[in-house]
């Protein structure tokens, strides 16, 4: 199970999550973001052997997807903007991010070469961190790896983990004192939260 904290700025935001059992940290790359992180400042964030580094990239060459994962240490590539399977970056794992609407149709996803999809509230122009959730119903059943992502904390995550039954979860906003500060407090409370329903 993925357990995800996304927009992460800061060293000590990186450790709190880790300490609180995250398996995955995001970093935003997409420079109108409130989370915007440069590629270099990401990779002086150091984090655990085994948890996964991802990159949160929109309607970016695959090349410069690739250059900044090699800065940035990444593992994964998030893409959130209108990229086809031709244009995912061949040199790491993709999670192909989803907005999620009442007439979302799954059916073309599901030959989609991503790792995983990153599902995800309807949020006009914002990427990552928009604090807004979606039927968790909808994501049952789709037939590939899905991340539920999406206005996400310890009051609901466990609701979406039961409706869902996602690979991963992932958090942003609604764990935050301000945008790309991270309330640690909540933050572990989604942490633990998540782990509970898993084991429940």
């Amino acid at each position: 199970m993925i357990l995800k904290i996304c927009g992460i700025t800061s060293q000590e935001d990186a450790t709190a999550a880790m300490e609180g059992g995250a398996t995955a940290l995001g970093f935003n790359f997409y420079p109108r973001s409130p989370r915007y992180i440069a590629p270099d400042r990401a990779a002086e964030i150091s984090t655990s052997s085994g948890v996964r580094r991802v990159g949160v990239f929109v309607d970016e060459p695959p090349e410069q997807v690739e250059r900044i994962a090699r800065i940035a240490r990444l593992d994964v590539a998030q893409l959130h903007g209108h990229e086809q399977p031709p244009g995912y970056p061949a040199a790491l794992a993709v999670w192909k991010a989803v907005r999620v609407t009442g007439d979302v149709d799954f059916t073309r996803y599901r030959t989609c070469p991503a790792e995983a999809l990153l599902l995800d509230g309807p949020a006009a122009e914002l990427y990552g961190g928009s604090g807004k959730s979606f039927d968790w119903r909808l994501a049952a059943g789709i037939g590939k790896l899905i991340v539920v992502a999406g206005g996400l904390d310890a009051s609901n995550v466990a609701q979406a983990i039961t409706l869902a039954h996602p690979w991963g979860v992932d958090a942003c906003s609604r764990i935050e004192s301000a945008p790309g500060k991270k309330d640690h407090q909540k933050m572990n409370a989604f942490l633990q939260a998540a782990k509970a329903a898993l084991h429940a």
